[in-house]
């Protein structure tokens, strides 16, 4: 019987929270109760953000926290050819196609609908390319991202999100075909996150069906919120865990505060 294989899997772009901590120590209990496996990966595919020292910490806080993961951590950064080779089949069977438009051409082409994040969805002005014009100008060069066809690829959960952008311009790949590429090639089978992530689960099933890779079990968590309701985040500058052990938090305390003691 094939054990159970949990991942936690934070992004470099600024220092572990408190939410960051539930969510890994969910995992690594779940992982353990289930005689299961927990690994560790590295989404740093955003090379705008992310940062040598923010994956250090990530190792810091982890250990700190008591927790152990299998060797070798994925860095999806190593890995953007696996990433690519997944594109071209996507592409291969006109599942998506490259947009050549910036985010102002792109807003400017923008529908009245929203996707689950709240931003317009794209009206559709790349599609429209031949695709030999489309294949000229990504064999020149001309910077571009990927979209998902959801007019090819009709009806279901996943339109929600429109022709949604899944490989980034210039930073590589986005986190959608690098989630579900490594999810796969890593052979997790419960992916346990947080709520916020919860919208984009139909649209990482449709890559799954299309590239005809397994679909894990989802379990999406509870977040960890402040004193105003408003969920923990880099963005909001929340209180790391690195400023937590500096003013005297022990582990011990960050545990037994998010139930896990």
């Amino acid at each position: 019987m094939h054990r159970p294989v949990f991942r936690f899997a934070p992004s470099p772009n600024g220092f572990l929270h408190l939410g960051h901590a539930y969510s890994a120590l969910l995992n690594a209990r779940m992982a353990s109760e289930a005689g299961g496996r927990l690994l560790l990966r590295i989404e740093d595919t955003d090379q705008t953000r992310s940062r040598p020292e923010f994956v250090q910490a990530i190792f810091e806080d982890l250990a700190w926290l008591g927790l152990d993961w299998e060797e070798p951590v994925r860095i999806q950064s190593q890995h953007f050819a696996d990433y690519e080779a997944n594109l071209a089949r996507l592409w291969e069977m006109s599942a998506i196609y490259p947009c050549f438009c910036s985010r102002k051409t792109a807003l400017g082409h923008a529908l009245p609908t929203c996707d689950p994040d709240g931003q317009p969805h794209y009206g559709g002005f790349c599609r429209a390319l031949r695709r030999s014009e489309a294949e000229r100008r990504v064999t020149r060069g001309d910077t571009h991202g990927w979209r998902l066809d959801m007019e090819r690829l009709g009806d279901g959960e996943a339109r929600q999100w429109g022709d949604a952008m899944i490989a980034k311009r210039r930073v590589g790949s986005s986190y959608h075909i690098a989630v579900v590429t490594d999810d796969a090639l890593q052979g997790v089978t419960l992916v346990v996150r947080g709520q916020d992530i919860e919208p984009a689960t139909p649209l990482h099933k449709l890559l799954q069906r299309l590239l005809a890779l397994p679909t894990p079990h989802y379990l999406h968590h509870q977040l960890i919120r402040d004193s105003a309701g408003q969920k923990l985040s880099k963005s909001l500058d929340s209180t790391s865990l690195r400023q937590l052990r500096a003013a005297g938090t022990t582990a011990e305390d960050i545990r037994r505060k998010l139930g896990f003691a």
